[in-house]
């Protein structure tokens, strides 16, 4: 929950209240909890009324008094260690008192009575009470020392914060029996140990004192231990001291409960204080400050369902508020938005005889302000003088914060230009209210104005810098930036690498490229590096956003110099340009560097690789990669292994993906499953069955799920293996994970039919029909090819009618089957037919629709009729190849008559065909 933000004036507006010594520093911590703080929002300052009625943590509730008979508490004491009415004490050697002193102060248990005491000198003869350094003196007159007077040497040793010698001393008193029933040295032992933090230390203390010592544990030395930590801010291990307390069945008393409660203030712990205050309850000690924290902890993290249930508590347990609790009433009341009761507290407050103060006032504008209902706030405002409370620091920024989040840019603006006149400083929240204020109204000479405000309060560059472009940015005017960052500010910019960074990105951002490069040209410092990085970061930022021109612009302005070329910046815009699919100019780039002379990194190789595999240049990439296999000092890592894999299988290079394989079984790199998929993707027609069948048994075992394809080049080539069993199962294992495809099934129906299985061949056409795939095309012409070579042609008929009935449009390849098994047949009208519904289709025959029907003819004896076709084919821009040429050559009758022996004149006979 945020926190309430005030000043107070160090003069009393009560009679009644004393400030006391409290100064005004600047800025500081004004916390609503004990400990003499109320935090407030806006400023920190001290709480003029932290000294009043409350339970004081000091060392005279945790120390050995001078009346050690007494196990009062005072409710008001001092911390400060200067009030113990003893002077400090003058050691010499080895713990030895050589020299006189005086205690002339007044003890401070009698201040307190009002006795007076007479002033005395008092003299100890030369004793050394460590026993390894005694020279000369009688140690029986050591030994002699009573143990009030021990404790007196040890409460002096302790003062003068000598940890070390008053330790020794302990345990010189240890040795010499004088901590039997001593609870006020091991008070002092403790105060010593908590404040060296031993903690191991002081719980063997704690354990001696009542197994050995035969000391009565009491709330003091708990308390002892409990201000350590509390000074240390160490709310576990107070927590441990005060549950080793409960234990112990030691009663805590209010000072226990009010440390305790502050420490779990100043660490926010919700729970660990729920506890501690439960406990308090229980024990029947109503400790004023212990309520304030508990409130103020549940409002600081917006428990307020929490926070009005001790408010209750409050008024249950009949506790006499003082002004601290008055101040977190009002202030819990304010941070949840419930003015209305927040004033009813203050009404309250005066007639229990508390004067309002500025404080006050203040939280109230600022909660006011917090829910928008600034006409309140301003109703209080203009109050204050009528009661005689001047505005203060907080009073005007608490007004500019509820104007500003108003929306209100004139109120805001007047308030900002009183604190101002009235000697006050806005602080960094209020302008960057007035920033935001300005940007969206449009006031560019303000945000110049409050700029200057900036700067002469100190601020730094960048910080204004990215206040000011998050405005613009958050009102969607960044084009207006441009007009603000002039003058002297503009020039910091130029100046410095960190504010410059900043704004060229913010430029590029919004696409304000053309100012971007133009403080890329006027920067006004010289760090190659940096720069470099910097452009670097703009051209990938431009790449980020899809801002290629961008991109380009800002690299086509980088300064020319004749120093080593930035890498990361080449091959940023190699891969630019290969996105916007200009491969001449990535290609360039490339050359460029090569010429150089400067060696590529992998990062670079990788790159360009990439760029030649986009662009469809698969010979240029080879090029790049036997580069590569020539230099020793690169070692290419998984991503380029997988592009140099897949170059090489579109490629058709066998040997190169075979040798690739082995290299990358013996290297280091750990394979995941995109390795394996590449692998056997690329790789399956370069590696034995056997090795294939190993890698994708290998690929199960370690988890990996293949995916479609590579389930499909798996069952390819165990069909092409004739290991069909195999094939089946890994088609079973592809249907259970849910990656088949019609392809599996294609695949698997077109290895059968080749292999003439054709039983089997059916059973897999059901099966995709069966698990809903409707049969394909190439399911189709691979049954038509297989029936119709076996000759069984009621099945081929079968198949065909199958297929008109499907509505599948037939393909070259379906004619092709259909020309050829008839052709087989000497069927030779129905090849006219099926060349004449060929061309009605639109269709117009290919090269292997030739070659086909004058197999066909051939068979058939048709001669004339097949030399018909080969023109017919170069009319049509349709070159014959060698089997045209084979299958004329070769032309029987069908019955064992001679066929064509010698062509025509002018028929053109290749000259890789002999004429018989």
């Amino acid at each position: 929950m945020a926190s309430l933000k005030f000043s107070v004036s160090l003069e009393s507006k009560n009679p009644n209240f004393a400030i006391g010594s409290s100064q005004l520093l600047g800025q500081c911590s004004i916390s609503a909890f004990t400990g003499g703080y109320v935090h407030i929002t806006g400023v920190y300052l001290i709480n003029p009324f932290s000294n009043l009625n409350r339970i004081w943590v000091s060392r005279a509730d945790t120390a050995v008094s001078d009346n050690s008979g007494s196990n009062e508490v005072d409710s008001s004491f001092d911390c400060s260690t200067k009030e113990m009415g003893i002077e400090s004490l003058v050691l010499e050697k080895g713990l030895g008192f050589g020299r006189k002193f005086r205690t002339g102060r007044r003890n401070v248990w009698q201040r307190v009575q009002g006795v007076k005491r007479v002033r005395k000198d008092v003299y100890f003869k030369p004793i050394v009470v460590d026993e390894e350094s005694i020279s000369g003196v009688d140690a029986d007159k050591v030994g002699a020392l009573s143990t009030e007077h021990c404790n007196s040497i040890l409460k002096k040793l302790e003062r003068t914060n000598d940890d070390s010698k008053a330790l020794k001393f302990f345990k010189w008193m240890r040795r010499k029996g004088k901590l039997k029933q001593n609870v006020a040295a091991y008070n002092l032992a403790l105060r010593v140990v908590g404040r060296a933090r031993d903690w191991d230390l002081a719980e063997k203390m704690i354990l001696e004192m009542t197994s050995e010592s035969g000391c009565e544990l009491n709330f003091q030395v708990f308390n002892t231990l409990i201000y350590a930590c509390s000074k240390q801010r160490h709310v576990g291990l107070g927590a441990k001291w005060f549950r080793m307390m409960l234990e112990n069945g030691v009663r805590p008393n209010e000072a226990t409960f009010g440390m305790l409660m502050s420490l779990c203030q100043n660490s926010w712990n919700v729970e660990e204080g729920e506890f501690t205050f439960s406990q308090m309850r229980n024990f029947g000690v109503r400790c004023q400050s212990a309520y304030s924290s508990m409130l103020t902890i549940y409002t600081r993290l917006g428990l307020y369902d929490k926070a009005e249930k001790v408010i209750s508590l409050l008024r249950e347990d009949e506790v006499v508020l003082n002004m601290e609790n008055w101040l977190v009433l009002i202030n819990a009341y304010c941070q949840q938005g419930k003015l209305e009761e927040a004033e009813l507290v203050l009404v309250s407050m005066q007639e229990a005889g508390f004067s309002p103060n500025i404080i006050v006032y203040n939280m109230l504008i600022t909660g006011y302000g917090k829910v928008s209902k600034m006409e309140d706030a301003h109703r209080l405002f203009h109050n204050l003088r009528a009661i005689q409370i001047e505005p203060d620091e907080a009073t005007y920024r608490s007004m500019i914060e509820g104007w500003g989040r108003a929306n209100n840019y004139k109120e805001a603006q007047w308030y900002y230009e009183e604190l101002k006149r009235e000697g006050f400083r806005p602080n960094s929240s209020n302008m960057y209210t007035m920033i935001n204020l300005q940007a969206k109204n449009g006031d560019e000479g303000g945000a110049l104005a409050t700029l200057e405000d900036m700067i002469t309060m100190g601020c730094q560059y960048s910080s204004m810098l990215v206040i000011l472009l998050q405005a613009y940015e958050r009102f969607e005017r960044f084009d207006k930036v441009p007009q603000v960052l002039t003058g002297s500010f503009y020039e910091h910019v130029l100046c410095d690498q960190t504010s410059c960074s900043i704004l060229a990105e913010a430029y590029v951002k919004h696409s304000l490229v053309d100012d971007a490069v133009k403080i890329l040209q006027n920067k006004k410092w010289k760090d190659r590096g940096f720069e470099d990085n910097l452009y670097h970061l703009l051209i990938c930022s431009c790449k980020d956003l899809g801002y290629f021109e961008n991109a380009i612009k800002i690299y086509t302005h980088m300064p020319k110099s004749d120093e080593k070329l930035n890498l990361h910046i080449i091959c940023t815009m190699i891969d630019i340009y290969s996105v916007m699919k200009r491969f001449t100019e990535a290609e360039n780039i490339y050359l460029n560097l090569k010429s150089s002379g400067i060696a590529l990194d992998l990062i670079t190789f990788s790159v360009v690789v990439r760029m030649y595999i986009k662009a469809g240049n698969l010979k240029g990439a080879c090029v790049v990669l036997e580069t590569i296999n020539k230099q020793k000092n690169i070692v290419p890592d998984i991503y380029l292994i997988r592009d140099m894999l897949r170059v090489y299988q579109k490629c058709g290079m066998l040997d190169n993906l075979r040798v690739l394989y082995y290299k990358l079984l013996k290297s280091e790199i750990t394979w995941d499953q995109e390795m394996y998929k590449c692998v056997i993707n690329c790789c399956a027609r370069a590696l034995p069955i056997v090795e294939l069948s190993r890698l994708f048994d290998e690929m199960l075992d370690r988890g990996f799920d293949p995916d479609t394809i590579t389930f499909n080049v798996v069952l390819h080539v165990y069909g092409r293996s004739k290991l069909f069993k195999k094939a089946r199962k890994v088609l079973w294992m592809a249907r259970k994970r849910g990656v088949v495809d019609v392809i599996s099934y294609n695949t698997l129906i077109a290895m059968y039919g080749q292999n003439k299985y054709l039983g089997n061949m059916a059973s897999i056409a059901k099966q995709m029909q069966f698990d809903g795939f409707s049969v394909s095309l190439e399911a189709y012409n691979s049954m038509l090819d297989a029936y119709g070579k076996e000759g069984e042609m009621e099945k081929f008929r079968s198949v065909l009618q199958r297929l008109r009935e499907s509505g599948c449009a037939s393909n070259h390849y379906t004619y092709n089957i259909m020309i050829n098994i008839y052709g087989e047949q000497g069927w030779i009208e129905q090849v006219a037919e099926v060349l004449m519904e060929l061309k009605e289709s639109g269709i117009e025959p290919d090269l292997c629709s030739y070659n086909t029907l004058i197999k066909a003819y051939g068979i058939a004896g048709m001669v004339e009729d097949a030399l018909g076709l080969v023109k017919e084919m170069r009319k049509n821009g349709i070159e014959p190849d060698t089997r045209t040429y084979s299958n004329i050559l070769t032309f029987q009758d069908g019955r064992g008559g001679q066929g064509l022996t010698r062509l025509p004149s002018g028929f053109g006979l290749p000259s890789s065909v002999s004429e018989p």
